[in-house]
């Protein structure tokens, strides 16, 4: 039996299939689900240093290629989701804390008052106004606030980065600067859709972030590139909905994978994912690690 065990961004991962951040990930039991559910670890909604409503509905219209949402990263703050991630830890995997700030200090304070496995830094969500991709699309930025966070925590710290820039590779190299464990590529991309019968926007926001089957192109070329300029990992995430999705990923470079918009047809997808990619190295006679990368290594 082939082995999809490793090393990414400073945890041991019995298999590089991660739950991505905001889908199914506001409670401990979701969580814990989607470990016993074949998960290789679990990443929680983003949690701040007070409590937000986030925006007003509709907050997800799904189109023809993927959903399209402005939830406005609502969360109990992050005094209140310690007991979350305690009770994620039950699935048996490691779990990741998605936090947010407006500056160093929030992010810093938000991280260094949980415990959790590693960090993901939300500094790409596209449709919260003084947070995520308003900050995160300048490299000074994620460089400071990747640096905050790594001081003031004793965990891996990973960067999640926003594709609304002309240059990731550029956030990338700021975070791993700033002491990175790994990046994340990609959050979603900034969207809209409008009603034609009454001519008004469908969001309560008016705008909010792409996500589904449209954007993996864009993730796998972001993978590819940032893969290729880096010395950490990256973890890929943009529309991943089957193994072929997977294998894209890992062939461009991602040293693990986050599925998200797919959770809507079941928590199986990891399992199957997770087959897929085994019966492939079975095929290709090769590890993960030989497969990682290969598309650059043949370009």
């Amino acid at each position: 039996m082939i082995s999809l065990a490793g090393d990414v961004g400073g945890l041991r991962l019995r298999n590089p299939l991660m739950l991505a951040a905001g889908i199914l990930g506001t409670t401990g039991a979701s969580l814990a689900r989607a470990g016993r559910e074949g998960a290789g670890a679990v990443v929680t909604k983003s949690v701040g240093l007070t409590p937000r409503d986030g925006h007003p509905g509709p907050t997800v219209v799904r189109i023809g290629v993927g959903l399209i949402n402005a939830m406005g990263l609502p969360n109990p703050s992050y005094l209140a989701f310690q007991q979350e991630i305690d009770l994620a830890r039950e699935g048996g995997v490691p779990v990741v804390a998605s936090v947010f700030g407006s500056d160093p200090s929030e992010f810093s304070q938000v991280a260094s008052g949980l415990v959790a496995d590693a960090f993901e830094l939300n500094l790409s969500c596209p449709h919260a106004e003084r947070y995520g991709a308003e900050i995160g699309c300048q490299p000074a930025n994620v460089e400071e606030v990747t640096r905050a966070v790594k001081r003031a925590v004793g965990a891996p710290v990973w960067v999640k980065l926003t594709p609304n820039v002309s240059d990731i590779v550029g956030l990338g190299l700021a975070a791993q600067q700033g002491g990175a464990d790994a990046v994340v590529a990609i959050n979603t991309l900034k969207a809209m859709a409008i009603d034609v019968e009454s001519g008004y926007p469908i969001l309560g926001n008016r705008f909010g972030g792409l996500s589904g089957p449209a954007i993996k192109p864009v993730a796998i070329r972001c993978v590819y590139e940032l893969s290729a300029a880096l010395d950490i990992p990256v973890i890929g995430v943009g529309g991943v909905g089957c193994w072929q999705d997977a294998a894209e990923m890992i062939l461009a470079g991602a040293s693990a994978v986050q599925i998200g918009t797919a959770l809507s047809g079941g928590y199986q997808v990891f399992r199957d994912i997770a087959a897929g990619l085994s019966k492939y190295l079975v095929r290709k006679d090769m590890t993960l690690e030989e497969m990682r990368g290969l598309a650059r290594r043949r370009s």
